[in-house]
C-alpha cells in the first residue's frame, strides 16, 4: 500500500475508545507507574490508603494486611465500611461503583474525607482492573455485605447480604489476586510491605497496623506496628544506631485552616542528614513548601540564637542551611485537605500557604526549645559551626580536585579511559588492585570500557566529613573520573559513564572494598545510585571443563544444576576449578567471565528505601560497634561461597 493510500485510510474507525477499566488494563503504567514488582506492591497501597483515609477521618483504629497462601492479599479495617446504598448517579450499589468506575471516591469534596492519601479516587477500581478477582466484604448496619469481581473488574455478582453481625460492627475487608498476565511477577515480598507498613504506623500515631504472611508456615504471628509517639518514634527508629547529641526528641505541631503540620527532630554525632517529608502519608521525596518553611526557619533560628549568645561573632559569616542540617534526623509531616503536587513524579508539595505555616510552627517551637535548654542549644550550635569550618575546607579541596583534570589523572597512570566520549555507551570498571587492573586493561573493549584501579581500601566516609574525603587520593581519582563534581558542584548531567561497575574479588577484602565504595556513592553521589548507574560485577565462582567445553558458573546451585544436566560419563570426567581472585585471571578469562557485555552478569545497585539503606550503612560502617557485632553474629551463618 502506498503512503498516500495509508493516509487516506486513517479515519474514525482507526481511533480506539477504551471504556472504563479496559483503559487501565491497556495502559496500566498510566495508573500505577510500572508493571514490575514496584507496581505489584502499589496495588496493596491503593487499598491500604483507603483504610488509612478512614483513620485520618477518625473512624479506623486497626488495619490488618495478610498475604494469603495463594499470593492474594487481604486488607481488613474497622472503619465505617464503604457505603452500601444505591448510588444516585450510577444506579448500582456504591460499593460496586467504587470498584468499577474510575474517579469514583469520597475524595472530591462530598464530605467523605477532609484529608486523603489517595488523591484521584482511582485506587479501588484500578486494583480491580488489574486483578484476576477481587472480593469485598462490608460490615455495616448489623449486616454483612459481599460482592465479587472477576477477569479484570467484571462484576461476578452484585452486592448481596450474606449474613448478620453485631449492630455496632463496621469495616471493610478486601481480598484481591493480581493478574499475572499484567505484572512481571505476582509474588509479593514481605520485607517490602513491612518497610512501608512501619512507615505508615509512624505517620499515623495510635493506628495499629498488623502484617502477616500466611505463606510462611513457621511464622504465624507476623508483625504489629503501633506508635503512640508518632513521628517522634520515627526519629528514634532512624537514630537507633547513631549517637544523639541531645536526649530529647523535639516534637512541634500546629494547625491552621484545617491544615495540620508537625515536625520531629534530633541531632546526632554523624555528618549526614536524614530529612524525610510527607504529605497525607505520601513521601514528598522532592520536598516542597512544607520542607522549605522548616529549612528556612531552622537556619534563621540557629543563626539568631548564635548571634544573641555571641557564639557567632560580628565578623563571622552566617551558618548556611548545609551547616545546620549536619547530623540532623528530621521527619516533617503535613495533613492537607487539598494538596497540590508538582514535578514530573508528583513528589513535591506546591501549596504556598504551607510554607508560612511550617515556618511559624517550627520557628516558634524550636526557638523556645533553644532558650529553655541552653546546654543542648550550645551543643547544636557548636556542631553547626564545626560543619561550617569543614565546608570551607572542603571548598578549597574541591578547587584542587577541579584543577586535577583527566590529563593529570591519566598522567599518574590511574585511569585508563575509553576512546568513546559518548556517556550513553561508556562504562567504567572500578577495580581492586593493580594486578586485577592490569588484566582488566588488557581484557577490556577499549572503545567503551574504562578501567580505574584502586590501591588499597578507600576512606570510610561514614565516619568522615566531605573535607576529609576530598583529601583522600583514591576518592579524588573517582570524582575526577566521574566528571560530576561533588557537594555543591555536583551535576548528574556531566556523568561521563552510563555504567559504574564495581569489580572486586569474592572474598572478605573484596566485600569490604565494595561496601566502602557503596557507602561513598550513597553518601556523596546518591543521585548516581538513584538514577541506576551503579552495578556490581559478578565474577564466576567455578569453572567446569569437559572435553573442549569450558563453562563458568556463578555459584554452587548453578554449578550443581549444570553438572546435573550433563550425561553421567561426561559429568564424571569434568575438573571443576574454584576460580581465583580477579588479579589471578588472565585478560582473556577476565573478559570472558566478567567484562564481555554478551556474557557477563551485572547486579544493579538500587536504593528502593532510603531509610533502610541509611540504617544499614550506619550499622555496618558507623561509629557504634555493638550494632555491627550483633548484625554479624545474627547473620554469619547465612554466608556462603566466601574465601577467607
Amino acid at each position: 500500500m502506498s503512503e498516500e493510500n495509508k493516509q487516506e485510510h486513517y479515519d474514525a474507525s482507526d481511533i480506539q475508545v477504551l471504556e472504563g477499566l479496559e483503559a487501565v488494563r491497556k495502559r496500566p503504567g498510566m495508573y500505577i507507574g510500572t508493571t514490575d514488582v514496584k507496581g505489584l506492591h502499589h496495588l496493596v497501597w491503593e487499598i491500604v490508603d483507603n483504610a488509612i483515609d478512614e483513620s485520618l477521618a477518625g473512624y479506623c483504629n486497626n488495619i490488618e494486611i495478610i498475604i494469603n497462601k495463594d499470593n492474594s492479599v487481604t486488607v481488613k479495617d474497622d472503619g465505617r465500611g464503604i457505603p452500601v446504598d444505591v448510588h444516585p448517579k450510577t444506579k448500582i450499589s456504591t460499593v460496586e461503583t467504587v470498584y468499577t468506575v474510575l474517579h469514583a471516591g469520597g475524595k472530591f469534596g462530598g464530605g467523605g474525607y477532609k484529608v486523603s492519601g489517595g488523591l484521584h479516587g482511582v485506587g479501588a477500581s484500578v486494583v480491580n482492573a488489574l486483578s484476576k478477582w477481587v472480593e469485598v466484604t462490608v460490615y455495616k448496619n448489623g449486616k454483612i455485605y459481599n460482592i465479587r469481581f472477576e477477569n479484570g473488574g467484571h462484576t461476578k455478582h452484585p452486592l448481596e447480604i450474606v449474613g448478620e453481625c453485631e449492630e455496632n460492627r463496621t469495616g471493610t475487608w478486601v481480598t484481591f489476586k493480581p493478574d499475572s498476565d499484567i505484572f512481571d511477577t505476582d509474588i509479593f515480598d514481605y520485607e517490602t510491605l513491612k518497610v512501608r507498613v512501619r512507615e505508615l504506623a509512624f505517620l499515623n500515631k495510635g493506628l495499629r497496623i498488623t502484617l502477616r504472611d500466611d505463606r510462611d508456615e513457621e511464622d504465624t504471628t507476623g508483625d504489629t506496628f503501633l506508635y503512640e509517639g508518632g513521628i517522634s518514634e520515627y526519629v528514634k527508629f532512624i537514630n537507633q544506631n547513631k549517637t544523639p547529641i541531645h536526649e530529647d526528641i523535639i516534637h512541634l505541631e500546629g494547625i491552621e485552616d484545617n491544615v495540620f503540620f508537625e515536625v520531629a527532630l534530633q541531632y546526632n554525632t554523624g555528618y549526614n542528614d536524614n530529612i524525610y517529608s510527607f504529605v497525607n502519608n505520601i513521601n514528598t521525596h522532592d520536598g516542597g513548601t512544607h520542607e522549605e518553611g522548616v529549612r528556612r526557619a531552622l537556619t534563621r533560628v540557629i543563626n539568631s540564637y548564635a548571634r544573641k549568645t555571641n557564639m557567632l561573632k560580628e565578623k563571622d559569616e552566617s551558618l548556611t542551611g548545609d551547616d545546620v542540617k549536619e547530623g540532623l534526623t528530621m521527619i516533617i509531616s503535613c495533613k492537607h485537605p487539598n494538596p497540590q503536587f508538582e514535578g514530573q513524579t508528583k513528589g513535591r508539595l506546591g501549596n504556598s500557604e504551607v510554607r508560612k505555616l511550617a515556618d511559624k510552627v517550627f520557628s516558634e517551637g524550636f526557638e523556645k526549645f533553644l532558650l529553655e535548654n541552653p546546654e543542648e542549644a550550645k551543643i547544636i550550635v557548636n556542631k553547626a559551626m564545626l560543619a561550617s569550618r569543614a565546608r570551607n575546607a572542603a571548598k578549597k579541596a574541591r578547587e584542587i580536585t577541579r584543577k586535577s583534570d583527566l590529563t593529570t589523572t591519566n598522567f599518574f597512570g590511574k585511569l585508563s579511559d575509553c576512546k568513546s566520549k559518548d556517556p550513553k555507551v561508556s562504562e567504567i570498571f572500578i577495580v581492586e588492585g593493580d594486578s586485577a587492573g592490569g588484566s582488566a586493561k588488557k581484557g577490556r573493549d577499549s572503545m567503551t570500557q574504562a578501567i580505574l584501579p584502586l590501591r588499597g581500601k578507600i576512606l570510610n566516609v561514614e565516619k568522615s566529613r566531605l573535607d576529609k574525603a576530598l583529601s583522600n587520593e583514591e576518592i579524588r581519582s573517582i570524582i575526577t573520573a566521574f566528571g560530576t563534581g561533588i557537594g555543591d558542584d555536583f551535576d548528574l548531567s556531566k556523568l561521563r559513564y552510563d555504567k559504574i561497575i564495581i569489580m572486586t574479588d569474592a572474598d572478605v577484602d573484596g566485600a569490604h572494598i565494595r561496601v566502602l565504595l557503596l557507602t561513598l556513592f550513597y553518601r556523596f553521589f546518591k543521585p548516581i545510585v538513584e538514577a541506576g548507574h551503579v552495578y556490581a560485577a559478578q565474577p564466576p565462582l567455578f569453572r567446569i571443563m569437559h572435553g573442549k567445553t569450558r563453562k563458568y558458573v556463578l555459584d554452587e546451585p548453578e554449578k550443581d544444576a549444570y553438572l546435573a544436566s550433563l550425561p553421567e560419563n561426561v559429568r564424571s570426567r569434568a575438573e571443576i576449578a574454584r576460580m581465583k581472585g580477579l588479579g589471578e585471571m588472565d585478560a582473556e578469562e577476565l573478559n570472558e567471565t566478567t567484562m564481555d557485555i554478551e556474557k557477563r552478569t551485572l547486579r544493579k545497585i538500587t536504593v528502593d528505601d532510603c531509610v533502610a539503606a541509611d540504617a544499614m550503612f550506619n550499622k555496618l560502617m558507623g561509629e557504634e560497634v555493638e550494632p555491627r557485632r550483633e548484625f554479624i553474629e545474627a547473620n554469619a551463618r547465612y554466608v556462603k561461597n566466601l574465601d577467607i
